[in-house]
């Protein structure tokens, strides 16, 4: 019942956000517009390039949302006393953060339907394959990756503007040098290197070829399994670390 009530308070105000909701789906778009307009005769190791294009976005703008989300939350309700009031009541800790896990989580799927629905239209041409919807357990593990994320960044900066551009410097540059837009094979060999120790590639690799039908499950196995550490390990940072009060 906490859970559900917290969930859907969050959701409201989450909604009501109009800016939030420019940046968690219309900004993403612009650049599928941008990329898919721009390579749209283009292809890449025999496959149309939008197949690239599509699901690096959707994943880039899930993973922007998810630790943005979390981060601007945590701060608000640690400055505003209202962690400090929900610690005064019966609700536990493992509950507020799975009430906004569960937000991360819807908001995550909406985008991902929105993101490959624009591909699909005749102007960007992306097919998608039946085996899409197994790329599911990538979305979910790369959604509690960069939430855990958003986490420790919560946890340790103390003001809004310094998210900002914390977050910034963290996400976008992981954006580039994951492959996000273009495929990473393209990239220097150091840079593919450097591809390895982030999140956002791993997240990438396990739906772009589900989603496009050019690789099986199994191609995700790795990838998920890369994910499911990262949360792990950034999930135990922001425990061990979490404060309840500006002041704590």
């Amino acid at each position: 019942m906490r859970l559900r009530a917290l969930s859907l308070a969050i959701t409201r105000s989450y909604f009501r956000d109009k800016l939030t909701l420019f940046f968690t789906f219309v900004f993403p778009l612009i650049f599928l517009v941008i990329f898919g307009l721009l390579f749209e005769h283009q292809s890449v190791d025999g496959r149309h390039f939008i197949d690239y294009t599509a699901s690096g976005v959707m994943c880039w703008g899930v993973a922007n949302a998810a630790m943005f989300g979390v981060a601007y939350t945590l701060i608000y309700w640690r400055n505003n006393d209202v962690l400090r009031l929900i610690r005064m009541t019966p609700t536990r800790l493992p509950t507020v953060i799975g009430s906004r896990l569960l937000v991360a989580v819807v908001v995550a799927l909406a985008q991902a339907v929105l993101f490959i629905s624009i591909a699909t239209l005749p102007v960007f041409g992306l097919n998608v394959s039946g085996r899409a919807v197994l790329a599911l357990p990538g979305l979910l593990l790369g959604v509690a990756a960069f939430f855990a994320i958003g986490l420790v960044v919560g946890t340790f900066v103390k003001s809004a503007e310094a998210i900002g551009a914390i977050g910034n410097c963290i996400i976008v540059p992981m954006a580039f040098l994951s492959g996000t837009f273009y495929p990473i094979s393209a990239s220097p060999l150091w840079m593919q290197d450097l591809a390895r120790v982030l999140p956002l590639q791993y997240m990438v690799q396990s739906t772009r070829g589900l989603i496009s039908g050019a690789a099986g499950f199994s191609s995700a196995l790795v990838p998920c399994a890369a994910l499911l550490g990262f949360t792990v390990l950034f999930a135990g940072l922001a425990a061990r670390y979490f404060r309840w009060s500006p002041a704590a």
